[in-house]
């Protein structure tokens, strides 16, 4: 299963993010998406699934968006949110194999016992000196495989 996964386009969705998901059979986006017209064109590529971020408070086109989703994909459990530092795992919280977060806006995968982490950077206007990025996420029942794109080489 080919997953895309995009984080802090701030309302700006690039042409090469589009190119970059194109086949994809799924979007997540982890917030700070900037406007529902974002989430129209995402859809016209796949299914999206996407969470509020700090900057998407208080907009109507954002209140139906929740803070967080848990999905189960294949035998994974993914927790999807903005902000990683919200993550709290407690002895009576479901497993969960697999925390997708925008917010940094710092491309990040790293396993970390048997939780993983993923953070696709920013696909939206360049911050700072920080990468222009979205992730590729190939699940399947044995394995979590991430490639990064950068999406201004």
């Amino acid at each position: 299963m080919k997953i895309g996964v995009i984080s802090d386009t701030h309302g700006l969705l690039r042409p090469e993010a589009v190119t970059a998901l194109g086949g994809v059979e799924q979007i997540l986006h982890a917030g700070d998406i900037g406007s529902g017209e974002i989430l129209e064109q995402l859809n016209l590529i796949a299914p999206v699934t996407a969470v509020r971020g700090n900057i998407d408070m208080g907009k109507a086109w954002a209140l139906s968006l929740p803070d967080r989703v848990e999905l189960k994909l294949l035998n994974w459990t993914l927790l999807l949110l903005h902000d990683a530092s919200e993550v709290v795992i407690s002895e009576g919280h479901p497993q969960v194999d697999l925390v997708v977060s925008g917010h940094s806006h710092k491309p990040r995968w790293q396993q970390e016992g048997p939780m993983r982490w993923l953070n696709p950077g920013s696909a939206g206007r360049r911050r700072f000196s920080l990468p222009v990025t979205l992730a590729l996420l190939d699940l399947n029942d044995q394995k979590i495989s991430v490639e990064m794109v950068d999406l201004q080489t």
